[in-house]
């Protein structure tokens, strides 16, 4: 009995040290990742975690940042549209939360996300928190913007130019 005793302490010590081990590599790899902004929420949607990632793309520090919560990133206008919330309460219901938008950073300025809400549960599938993933996609935005302007100039130029076509056929009547 004994000998089981120990053998029991042994196998949970080791599960122990692998655990740890486990969540260190998921640390590192969060870490690593810059171009997304990974942090993760409480149930009432303050944050709780802060990627490097996050801070590069919104501006604050987690020193500054954990304990607040998520609306502030969203514009005056959507905060008062209650869109942070319909976004828990999405998450919460569905499972996750998919939305492009504009997005505030640190010090006012905006830009254009990608993010993903996940809700995040226990074993017994209780709400624990969420997950967040952002990703700016303001330079791709703006690159179909300068793409949709040059297509609408290439059709304005080829309508023109069919005008004038018709238009010297007339003269030439």
């Amino acid at each position: 009995l004994e000998q089981r005793g120990v053998e029991r302490a042994d196998q949970l010590a080791a599960s122990a040290v692998r655990l740890q081990e486990a969540e260190h590599g998921f640390r590192l790899l969060v870490d690593a990742v810059t171009d997304y902004a990974i942090y993760m929420l409480d149930t009432a949607g303050n944050i709780t975690t802060w990627n490097p990632g996050a801070r590069r793309i919104k501006g604050y520090s987690a020193e500054e940042i954990i304990g607040r919560h998520f609306s502030l990133f969203y514009t005056e206008q959507d905060q008062r549209d209650r869109i942070p919330w319909q976004a828990l309460e999405t998450a919460t219901r569905t499972g996750k939360y998919l939305a492009e938008g504009w997005r505030v950073r640190k010090g006012g300025g905006t830009f254009w996300a990608s993010i993903v809400l996940s809700a995040v549960r226990d074993g017994q599938g209780e709400l624990v928190g969420f997950a967040k993933v952002t990703r700016d996609l303001t330079e791709r935005r703006e690159a179909e913007d300068r793409l949709r302007q040059a297509q609408k100039m290439e059709a304005v130029g080829q309508l023109t130019g069919g005008v004038a076509h018709d238009f010297n056929n007339l003269l030439m009547v």
